[in-house]
């Protein structure tokens, strides 16, 4: 009887197909420690088994109610593959979903990630992970597991796709927008890091257009190259807001300033009785939106609905405690600044006084 290994000599391996199992044990071994490192109460387990663990019981909860969210990073990925700079992208993904989860008052407590690429490069694949873990640490959740997908035909060349997936809890009754926002509540901003991770389609085209390099001095930020500017992390706010929210702080309702700025964004934890009003002029909006709105003649109502303009973060909270937020917020090493206030529905769910300092 023939020996079923020397069937078919000239035959096709998966590796020769474009799959390195090989290299996918690789990245196992060395994102380990990176893992490791964001261990907390209810997450211990290893990576490498076919689910993640999480006990909620251990993280302190008695009657808990999940949140969860997933996003990804969109053409912001485009810069970094472009640049080589992967360090930092895997933090914006974390950012984007846990960001997601604090609005509701709920504490992220852990995330997985799932990275697609046409050939797996463990020494970039292995950069990209170590920036979600740091995102985990920032965000105090744990990196439970995820999926690294090699396939060849899909993605071409050198690029790749992120996907990230958190999932919080808050005990019942505590969950946020509360229902008693109503009429002369305060709007708190929370200052954003720059672009963070919207609007990236139209700032690559507006870089194209203007014939900046990447490599060159951002016109905006001369300490830095283009690249290392608009590859700046996105802010992650989970641990200020979780501090306020636990200091008994009438915090009523946050709001993630993403993809649709103010204008979408905002309405999406307002009832619809009423309006948020909005000082534009309270706004400190950092240089890259100056650049930005200028190089690509962009007006101010089209950059309040790509763009952050500076606020990564609205809150509502009542006008007794407005005060005690922001300077409690200033102690947890944010910027925070009152930018309106809450007022009845007549039009617009977000209206605007003054101008964005661009």
């Amino acid at each position: 009887m023939s020996d079923p290994q020397n069937l078919a000599p000239n035959g096709l391996s998966y590796k020769q197909a474009g799959v390195d199992i090989d290299a996918g044990n690789a990245l196992v071994e060395a994102i380990k420690p990176a893992v490791k490192s964001t261990r907390r109460s209810g997450a211990d387990g290893e990576i490498g088994g076919f689910g993640g663990l999480f006990d909620l019981r251990a993280a302190g909860f008695i009657d808990p109610v999940l949140v969860a969210a997933n996003d990804g990073v969109g053409t912001k990925l485009k810069i970094a593959i472009d640049t080589g700079r992967h360090d930092t992208i895997g933090q914006d993904l974390v950012a984007m979903c846990v960001n997601d989860i604090i609005v509701q008052g709920a504490e992220p407590l852990f995330f997985l990630d799932y990275l697609a690429t046409g050939k797996l490069d463990v020494e970039q694949a292995t950069a990209i992970v170590n920036g979600i873990a740091e995102g985990c640490r920032i965000a105090g959740c744990a990196l439970i597991g995820g999926e690294t997908a090699e396939m060849p035909g899909m993605y071409h060349g050198k690029d790749y796709d992120l996907a990230g997936f958190a999932v919080g809890a808050a005990e019942r009754g505590t969950l946020l927008p509360r229902n008693d926002i109503s009429e002369g509540d305060v709007l708190v901003a929370l200052a954003s890091s720059g672009v963070h991770s919207n609007g990236y389609s139209l700032v690559r085209k507006i870089v194209e257009t203007s014939g900046v390099d990447w490599q060159t001095e951002a016109p905006f930020s001369p300490e830095q190259t283009l690249a290392e500017a608009l590859l700046t992390p996105t802010r992650i706010y989970v641990t200020p807001i979780l501090s306020a929210l636990k200091a008994g702080i009438g915090i009523k309702a946050l709001a993630h300033i993403t993809g649709g700025g103010f204008i979408d964004n905002i309405p999406r934890v307002l009832p619809d009785q009423l309006a948020a009003h909005v000082d534009l002029s309270a706004i400190s909006v950092p240089p890259v939106f100056g650049w930005l709105s200028r190089t690509g003649g962009i007006v101010e109502r089209e950059m309040l609905r790509t763009f952050n303009c500076g606020v990564g973060m609205l809150l509502a909270v009542t006008p007794d405690d407005a005060q005690r937020l922001t300077d409690h917020l200033a102690g947890e090493g944010e910027s925070a600044a009152i930018v309106g206030r809450l007022v009845p529905r007549t039009g617009d769910a977000v209206t605007f006084q003054g101008a964005l300092a661009l």
